[in-house]
């Protein structure tokens, strides 16, 4: 029984926290408040008003304290609206992460069960590159978890503004490796960038220039822009 993600897994993890974390946060805004109802066939997945198409990441059960991939599910296996979750599986196996090919994941054995199903939630919807993830109680027991497919879902870009907290937040989300969450953050958004010792230097779009500068420990203590002349 696992007590923890591998390192491997947690690299992953890391280098979509924080493009994910602000894109989570656009989805939920965009989503309205009501009920929701879902046509797997159809791929369609309703909540209030609007009606989106999704796919089907994975399902956690709460009494079992176990994560279930879409692409394992014995009723969708090998269907459309498992085709995401699929890529997942695939890029998984194309890099020996183990959390990615097992079907059921035991999550018992670790401190926050439920986190660490959120936790393979959000790593999957960065590697499907889905903007966002929604979790909904699918009976007494039972979370579903739903990767958006649709081009109605506004998507967050680079804000040179917020930057600082992005970084941050993403840093914090998951605290493996802060230099994974601003090097997959700038992968994430196509904006080249380098390690000089002790710093990443991005070159942002339209000439400026950030510094993320980290400690001996790898945290980050310091986010500078600025505008190159």
């Amino acid at each position: 029984m696992a007590s923890e993600f591998s390192e491997d897994f947690l690299c992953e993890a890391e280098r979509h926290a924080a493009w994910g974390a602000a894109q989570w946060e656009t989805l939920t805004a965009f989503l309205p408040e009501g009920p929701w109802t879902a046509d797997l066939e159809a791929c369609r997945y309703r909540q209030g008003d609007l009606e989106l198409r999704v796919g089907v990441l994975g399902t956690y059960d709460l009494s079992e304290q176990s994560w279930m991939w879409g692409w394992a599910n014995p009723g969708l296996r090998g269907t459309e609206v498992v085709s995401l979750a699929a890529t997942v599986e695939r890029y998984g196996r194309a890099r020996g992460i183990t959390e990615l090919t097992e079907e059921i994941l035991d999550l018992s054995g670790f401190p926050d069960p439920r986190r660490a199903a959120e936790t393979l939630a959000f790593t999957g919807m960065g590697m499907a590159e889905a903007p966002g993830y929604i979790g909904a109680p699918a009976g007494p027991a039972t979370q579903v978890y739903f990767l958006p497919d649709d081009p109605q879902v506004p998507r967050t870009g680079l804000d040179a503004v917020a930057l600082p907290r992005t970084l941050l937040t993403g840093a914090q989300l998951i605290g493996h490796s802060a230099r994974h969450v601003v090097s997959g953050y700038f992968d994430h958004h196509g904006v080249p960038h380098r390690m000089e010792g002790d710093r990443i230097v991005a070159e942002l779009p339209g000439g400026g220039v950030v510094e993320v500068t980290f400690d001996a420990a790898g945290r980050i203590v310091g986010v500078e822009a600025g505008i190159r002349p």
